[in-house]
Formats: structure tokens, sequence, C-alpha cells
């Protein structure tokens, strides 16, 4: 794979279109810096450009209108994000992970993108390999605040490429874009919930998530609330898997996020109950509402979970 390389070219596309997108161009340190919902007003494209981007050029995502043929449900009153990839590990756990967390005086982000790879420091990297040593380098940052100088500089010292050669996407959760984005990311939830219950991810041949886009509240903290239970509640995926069928019907119900004792509490609450840090939250809750396999070789689909509209609905109710 060579994911900081094919997603250069996609970012600089981006960039070339910024104007278009809703997005504007900051050199911040030497790095490249596409805000694309910050101060920047940014757009649905420019959401679907930085999920493009953080799936490493190997996956794509599309908004499907109300009413669509891979709507989340049936008769969803919402857009809905679909997600794919004919590389779904590399795609999805090599790039997309938001896999750490960027915390220095006075700036806080989610980071994500095919700039892990070349880094390579998570331990996640041991199981999957797919470590990088580009001459380029591209990072999707989930926060409310264009990146300072020394996080520009430092990412692209880790990821081991010159400032000129990094280019950084960013928006706030509680923008177009910054909303879209994470909603794109329901098949990655369901291949690191896998990767986490123990299921050989070498079996994963393709996979497809849907999820429903909520519509963009008055602050950050509404739009983690929104955007984790579209996948909570609303997320379905389907991957396509070799190998025995018993294995599939085994791990399948740990694999979606009823499988939690936290399961049915909007999202917004147990992050709250958790002091507002995703890593004290029962890491059994960040998965799809509905998991289903289809196995290559047998023929069999396996189903669990379903979507819950009503949950859903409520989440999305609370504007700000």
């Amino acid at each position: 794979m060579r994911l900081n390389e094919t997603t250069f070219s996609i970012a600089e596309g981006l960039i070339s279109q910024a104007a278009t997108i809703g997005a504007e161009v900051h050199e911040i340190g030497g790095v490249r810096v596409l805000d694309c919902g910050v101060k920047a007003p940014g757009s649905d494209a420019a959401g679907l450009g930085m999920a493009r981007t953080a799936l490493g050029g190997a996956g794509d995502a599309s908004l499907i209108p109300v009413g669509g043929r891979d709507s989340a449900w049936q008769e969803c009153p919402w857009p809905t994000v679909r997600t794919a990839s004919q590389q779904p590990v590399a795609a999805c756990l090599a790039a997309q992970y938001a896999g750490w967390r960027i915390a220095t005086e006075g700036f806080f982000a989610m980071a994500s993108g095919p700039v892990r790879a070349a880094i390579g420091r998570e331990d996640l990297f041991e199981t999957i390999g797919m470590r990088e040593r580009p001459d380029v380098a591209v990072g999707v940052l989930e926060t409310a605040r264009l990146p300072p100088e020394d996080v520009c500089r430092k990412l692209a010292a880790d990821a081991g490429v010159s400032p000129q050669r990094l280019i950084i996407l960013v928006a706030r959760t509680a923008s177009r874009a910054g909303t879209l984005q994470v909603v794109a990311r329901s098949l990655e939830t369901a291949l690191h919930k896998l990767h986490e219950v123990g299921f050989d991810l070498g079996r994963v041949q393709r996979g497809t998530g849907v999820a429903p886009l909520p519509p963009v509240p008055a602050n950050d903290l509404l739009a983690i609330g929104h955007t984790n239970d579209a996948i909570l509640y609303g997320g379905s995926v389907t991957l396509e898997v070799t190998g025995d069928d018993a294995s599939l019907t085994t791990i399948g119900p740990r694999a979606v996020s009823q499988g939690s004792p936290a399961f049915g509490q909007p999202f917004l609450r147990v992050f709250e109950a958790a002091g507002r840090d995703f890593y004290r939250i029962d890491p059994a809750l960040f998965a799809p509402a509905r998991l289903e396999f289809l196995n290559l070789e047998t023929g069999t689909t396996h189903r669990f979970g379903s979507p819950m509209p009503e949950l859903v609905a409520a989440s999305f109710a609370a504007r700000g």
C-alpha cells in the first residue's frame, strides 16, 4: 500500500477546489492546512473530501439523499453517509481510525488519516502491519481550532517528511464537513471492534457501511453526541468474509453496540459520565447497531443487531 502518496494527490485536488467547497487554505509552520470547517463554512463536498482523505484513497464515501436506495434504513428521514472499500483494513484501520489524540497547551484534536501509517507508533500496527515510510503525508484533525505551528511541525517530523510535504485537513465536529466525515466511520467502527474482540481481519475482503447524517447542532459537544449516536444506533455494516461460519455466529453478538451495558443511553450522557474522555468509555459500545457477514465461501449470511430509529431521532432532536 502507498496510502500517503495516493492521498496526497487527493488532498492537493481539494486544495485546488478550496473556494468551490467552502474551504480555506493556510500555511502554518510550512505545512499546508485545509480548513474545511473550523473558521471556513465548509460543505458536504468538503466533508466527503475529508472522509476520502481519511480513508487513505483506499475507500470511498458518498452521500445518499433521503429516500435513496442505500438509505440507513427504510424510510430513514435523514440523508445517509455510505462508506465502501475493497481494502477495508488498510482504508479503515491503517488510515481512517482516529487512533490518537493530540493534546498540547491550548490545542486538542482527534487525529486520523494515512499520516498514522507514516508515524506507526500505535499498537494496532503491530497486528495489521502497513507501516509506511513515505515522502509525503496527509492527516485529518477533528478540532475546534486551526493547529498551531508547533503541532504542524511536530506532525511532519514524526511522519519523517518536511513540513512542505505534509497536508492537514481540519474541521470541528459541529460543522457540515466535520459531522459528515465522522459519520463516514461506520465501517471503520465495525472493523476496529472486530479487531478488539479477536477476529482475524485477514478474512475481511470487502466492506460497506451506512449511517444517517444528523443536522449540524449549535456546538461541538452536541455534535459529538449526534455523530456517535448515528453509528451506535443507526449504523449498518456489511462485510464480505472468508472462512468458517461457526466463528461468525460466535463473534457477531460481541461486535455490535448492543453488546455494551451502556447501550440504549444517548452517547452524550455516556460521554459526560466518563468526564468527556473517550478512553474511559466502555469500548464495547463503539460498534455499529447492525453487522452483517456475507461468507463468500459458503454463501451464508449472518446478521446481528438492528438500527434503533427512535434512539437516533431522540438524539438528533437535541439542537442546543
